[in-house]
């Protein structure tokens, strides 16, 4: 890639996390000493490529990293790879006077001390010669086969990616296509930009302030999304230095400053930890993480002064997922804990495949709270290098990498990769999608949402019951009426938070279409374009005809539909013998009791007796008052008079579907009122007449079987007088 490098006017690396083991642990490997990157490159240019099947002098540091992870990985297409790469681009430089072969070595290592497998690297070493140099991707595929072939034409399409706002939609889009059927691709983009990154000085300030933008708004967050923290935290903190520099410089301070303390409270807590979990017999690792720059600037921000434990966290790395949690478990009983910072990522991991414990304890001596991570090795290895630990998503799965089911678990596309690539098919156009996306990378935080069955959704900070619809039913969601969001009914609109229990009410029709509304409570990429999408195939249609406008009252917030009856209420319909000769007979309207329920009466004035159920709390009022009660009783007749009380979400026809319903149940609708929406939510009240109180019970139900219904009952008792 035409990465023009520069002098090392970038900011330096952050000190490294010092260490301390719990004994017994595994014996350390001897760090590895700088790159010097221009001698490799002078010796490169001098040739000293050796010849036959002898590894490169070159190459050995990329070979070191590379047996650290992958001990049985056969070196034979690095040599090959890194001959056609130098002999290609021997005679190029760079615009700090390196030769250009120092750029695909850099790239190359940075993958290899990530643990890329073999097949990556051989493609990071020729991922600029089908570009910039006379060598062709058919010689490419016939030297090394398929797999790199397919890498190195991949990564060569992405330097065609132009970042300008003109060609930002479909470029990207491209982009996705290019390399969202192999992750592999992006892993080698983003190291490429990282080297690029580092060795940006030697170009005009407007050219690094552009592609620190671009870094920034576009390949950050993409490096989040994978899961590749050890790049995403570099590459935030060489973008702060080109775009903030005071303020790097001010944080560089401060770092600088912290280090010349004489006592450093992280690393006394470091050794009480290690302590407590020695003395539990648990075998951890404790390590001492310095914030990376933009982390410490975060901080910074919040706390003023700093104190000597908000340079860092620990990180306590033990062999099982169980020895996690008896990490945990030693720390908040033999420490100070500080319940509100705890997190466990192991039992819901991020979607970027993150997981880890969260927690903090508190110093004893001053009240420094210290942030610790526990997370086993494994976990450790996929929290910095995401994707790229993954490995080749051809080879056969280990033991580790499969499901029961036989099939593997995550080859190379995490859940938001799989997403996004849905999100591009689904687009009604480009720039629907450019936006979507772009709005997507902005959010960088992330809430767990559970399923009543025990499952979780990963769901963007701010999200929705429209984005939980989707993101667990897809296009399905379409027919979502509601929610009930720990256990209590909620609207599509409402805010989810972290933690929340969401269960879904949804309808049955497969036509269903979804409320224009919902476009502006969705917060996610796959939620707004499959709404967009339905929406843009069935668009709005006006009738003339008057018959259908009750059917398309009931929307969101569409005015009330208020269909009563005019003049007097019909005598009640139900047989009741009252044990007052001679008296009118009145079924209260505050509980409409039917047969079979249990009745009682009042006199009221003018002789007429009121019937009431005896649950009605009326009646408790009425004998509390010393009103004495009539006797009554249900006479022959089974016909009835019923008030009951309909609550649904609101959506077009409703209306006409609920009283067909109750139709089909031989149901006459004596008078109904239905109440303005609130929130989405409609109240609707029947009274009706029923041939048969027997059949009550079967209208209730078809009732609540009409989609957006979500609860019927009998018009509860009134506090009221009679």
């Amino acid at each position: 890639m035409n990465a023009e490098a520069v002098n090392p006017a970038s900011p330096g690396p952050v000190p490294p996390a010092t260490t301390g083991a719990v004994a017994p642990s595994a014996p350390r490997r001897k760090a590895r000493p700088r790159i010097d990157l221009r001698r490799l490159g002078r010796a490169a240019l001098l040739g000293s490529a050796a010849r036959g099947r002898q590894l490169p002098d070159a190459i050995g540091h990329v070979v070191e990293a590379h047996r650290a992870h992958h001990p049985d990985a056969d070196l034979d297409p690095l040599r090959r790879a890194y001959v056609l790469a130098e002999s290609s681009h021997r005679g190029q430089m760079r615009k700090s006077g390196e030769p250009y072969i120092t750029h695909p070595l850099a790239v190359t290592l940075i993958l290899a001390e990530l643990g890329a497998e073999t097949t990556t690297l051989t493609a990071s070493l020729l991922h600029d010669t089908v570009e910039d140099t006379d060598v062709t991707l058919d010689q490419v595929g016939e030297e090394f086969g398929a797999e790199v072939r397919y890498l190195v034409d991949g990564v060569t399409k992405l330097e065609k990616v132009d970042y300008g706002a003109a060609a930002e939609p479909e470029t990207f889009r491209k982009m996705l296509l290019a390399t969202g059927n192999d992750v592999r691709v992006m892993s080698i983009k983003l190291a490429d930009r990282l080297h690029n990154m580092r060795t940006l000085g030697v170009m005009r300030r407007e050219k690094q302030e552009r592609i620190a933008k671009v870094t920034r708004d576009v390949l950050i967050p993409l490096a989040e999304r994978l899961g590749v923290q050890a790049l995403k935290s570099e590459l935030e903190d060489l973008v702060f230095a080109v775009m903030h520099p005071e303020e790097y410089a001010h944080t560089r301070e401060l770092v600088t400053a912290n280090a010349a303390r004489a006592q450093d409270p992280l690393a006394e807590v470091a050794e009480d930890v290690r302590q407590v979990l020695r003395e539990a017999d648990i075998s951890a690792e404790v390590l001492i993480r310095p914030r990376h720059f933009v982390s410490l600037h975060r901080v910074s921000r919040k706390r003023d002064p700093l104190r000597g434990a908000d340079f860092g966290r620990l990180l306590v790395l033990v062999q099982e997922d169980a020895d996690c949690y008896a990490v945990l478990g030693e720390l908040h009983t033999c420490m100070t804990p500080v319940v509100s910072e705890f997190k466990d990522f192991i039992a819901v991991p991020k979607f970027n495949l993150y997981q880890s414990l969260h927690t903090a304890v508190a110093r004893p001596q001053d009240g420094q709270v210290v942030e610790v991570l526990v997370r086993t090795h494994q976990m450790h290895k996929v929290a910095e290098a995401g994707v790229v630990a993954l490995g080749n998503p051809y080879a056969q799965p280990t033991e580790d990498q499969s499901t029961g089911d036989g099939e593997r678990a995550d080859p190379t596309r995490p859940g938001w990769l799989s997403r996004l690539l849905d999100w591009q098919r689904g687009a009604p156009d480009p720039d629907t999608f450019w936006s979507t996306l772009r709005e997507d990378l902005a959010q960088d935080r992330e809430i767990t949402v559970f399923r009543p069955d025990g499952g979780t959704l990963g769901l963007p900070d701010g999200a929705t019951c429209v984005d939980a619809a989707y993101a667990q039913y897809g296009e399905d969601a379409h027919a979502a009426m509601g929610a009930r969001v720990n256990g209590r009914l909620a609207t599509m609109s409402t805010v989810l938070r972290d933690g929340d229990t969401v269960q879904l009410l949804m309808g049955q029709d497969p036509a269903s279409e979804p409320s224009r509304e919902w476009l502006e409570h969705a917060r996610t990429p796959a939620a707004r374009i499959a709404i967009q999408r339905r929406l843009a195939a069935r668009p709005e249609q006006t009738s003339a005809d008057p018959e259908e406008a009750p059917r398309t009252s009931l929307t969101g917030d569409a005015p009330a539909a208020r269909p009563a009856s005019d003049g007097p209420a019909p005598r009640p319909a139900a047989d009741v013998l009252a044990d007052r000769p001679g008296a009118a007979v009145r079924l209260a309207g505050c509980c409409t009791p039917v047969p079979p329920d249990e009745i009682t009466g009042f006199a009221v004035r003018g002789g007429v007796v009121t019937v009431h159920r005896a649950e009605c709390a009326v009646v408790a009022r009425m004998k509390g008052a010393g009103r004495p009660e009539v006797g009554v009783r249900w006479g022959e007749s089974t016909q009835c008079r019923v008030t009951l009380l309909a609550e649904s979400f609101g959506r077009p026809h409703l209306l006409a579907d609920l009283t067909e319903a109750m139709a089909v149940e031989g149901a006459e609708i004596v008078s109904a009122t239905v109440e303005p929406p609130d929130r989405q939510r409609v109240r609707h009240t029947y009274t009706v007449l029923l041939p048969d109180a027997a059949r009550l019970p079967g209208l209730m139900r078809a009732m609540r079987d009409v989609p957006g219904v979500y609860d019927v009952s009998r018009a509860q008792p009134q506090t009221t007088g009679v």
